[in-house]
């Protein structure tokens, strides 16, 4: 019972990527402001660029979302520290752009935090 809700957490983070993910592939150019770099060119390139992250995102919550249907609770939260490594870096490039600050921790950092907490968790470290 314990981990019902570090297991429901982990599935809302997974969708909330996967929507994410699904919003970047649909229409890149109404939600790329929303990662916290000035919004790139609105070019035919560039929207397949950022289609890229659409995909990278919606690949990393089927993953999660699948190992929840189909392992044990502390791959699961494996997963979720490995995966963690991917708002820890588009919260650095942020920074290193010179983004938003507020949108680099309120957005990326906390995905982080969230994810490595959740993880923790599922593998009973914490």
């Amino acid at each position: 019972m314990h981990s019902a809700i570090p297991l429901s957490v982990a599935a809302l983070i997974a969708v909330a990527v996967m929507t994410i993910g699904c919003f970047y592939l649909v229409a890149p150019q109404r939600i790329s402001g929303s990662f916290g770099l000035k919004p790139p060119a609105s070019d035919a390139d560039t929207r397949a660029w950022l289609r890229l992250k659409g995909i990278r995102d919606l690949g990393a919550g089927l993953v999660v979302l699948t190992m929840m249907l189909t392992t044990d609770l502390r791959t699961v939260g494996i997963a979720l520290l490995v995966f963690a490594i991917i708002p820890l870096g588009d919260m650095a490039i942020v920074l290193g752009s010179g983004g938003s600050k507020s949108k680099a921790f309120s957005i990326h950092g906390v995905t982080c935090a969230v994810m490595l907490i959740v993880g923790l968790l599922l593998i009973h470290a914490i």
